[in-house]
């Protein structure tokens, strides 16, 4: 089960996260829990990399994006923000860099619900 306390060890902003959710910490945890459960969207940027989908990386990079800072999970929002203008620039130099960090982070991030 996610808890605050699991998301500050993870390095997460959650006084900042709380307050874009007006400090009802049971709806920021269920928004939380919505990101934890849905893995596709982080699948499809790999897929897009994979295939030098410059177009398609770069949307989900940004989509995915939004949802960290609006979450304030850091420790993701970082590499993935990176990752964006990498993206953005029209280029893949560098890309794999910033995507093997978010991957890392995004594995810790996922066994927060264990």
């Amino acid at each position: 089960m996610i808890t605050l306390e699991k998301l500050q060890t993870f390095g997460a902003d959650t006084g900042s996260g709380l307050g874009r959710w007006l400090g009802r910490e049971d709806f920021y945890l269920r928004m939380v829990g919505k990101v934890l459960s849905d893995t596709a969207e982080p699948q499809k940027l790999k897929e897009a990399l994979d295939a030098g989908d410059v177009k398609t990386a770069f949307e989900k990079a940004h989509a995915l994006k939004g949802v960290y800072g609006n979450l304030s999970l850091t420790p993701l929002f970082e590499p993935v923000s990176e990752l964006t203008e990498i993206l953005r620039a029209g280029t893949l130099e560098g890309a794999q860099e910033y995507y093997d960090a978010f991957y890392t982070k995004y594995q810790e991030f996922l066994k927060l619900a264990e």
